[in-house]
């Protein structure tokens, strides 16, 4: 091939070369095209798998809610779900104390700390606290104790946990049939609950 044919090509040439690299380029584009076309689908399904995720949360959370409220409500209005209510204890210790017809009670209350058992019970989010109450009773006999607790239950005014009582007869050197034999000293936990995340059941 002489050099007149060499010159004659070399515009084909020329033309060849510049549609080869504009198919190079299109090839490469397109496959550009293409992974930001996968990466836009796989974040679209993350999404979707994630917005489906929610939805079903939620209606889990919402079935949950509607399940329990009614039992919410109850513990609510019970006085264990929210804060400490001590006047309603201490009404309720008089009542109790009126209905069992005791000699009086006399009691101390601690301040609020945490519940000292919590962990065994693993209430989750739930902040579970207690105020430590002391009582004194006088008691005409031992039955008159677990009466007295009785109606203090009955009342409603909360949870409480017993944790000990220590009794003592007494001595009066009298013959009075109606007189205190015993004296109590007993101490309990009242128990409250502080539901720090319960979406949706408050008012």
């Amino acid at each position: 091939m002489n050099a007149e044919e060499l010159k004659a090509l070399r515009v084909p040439l020329i033309l060849l070369l510049v549609v080869i690299a504009a198919a190079a380029g299109a090839v490469y584009y397109t496959d550009l095209l293409r992974q930001q076309a996968q990466t836009t689908l796989v974040r679209a399904q993350a999404q979707q798998r994630e917005a489906q995720t929610r939805m079903q949360r939620s209606g889990d959370e919402k079935t949950i809610i509607v399940q329990y409220v009614d039992r919410y409500r109850q513990l609510e209005n019970a006085g264990f779900i929210g804060e400490e209510q001590r006047i309603n204890w201490i009404d309720a210790l008089r009542n109790a104390n009126a209905r069992t017809d005791l000699f009086g009670v006399s009691y101390e209350i601690g301040a609020q700390q945490p519940y000292a058992h919590a962990a065994e019970l693993a209430p989750g989010p739930i902040a579970l606290r207690q105020s430590r109450m002391r009582l004194d009773f006088r008691l005409l006999h031992e039955g008159d104790l677990l009466r007295f607790f009785d109606a203090l239950r009955e009342q409603g005014a909360g949870l409480f946990h017993l944790d000990q009582c220590t009794l003592r007869r007494t001595d009066t050197g009298t013959a009075l049939r109606y007189q205190p034999n015993i004296t109590a000293n007993c101490e309990l936990a009242w128990i409250t609950a502080t539901p720090d995340a319960a979406p949706g059941v408050r008012p």
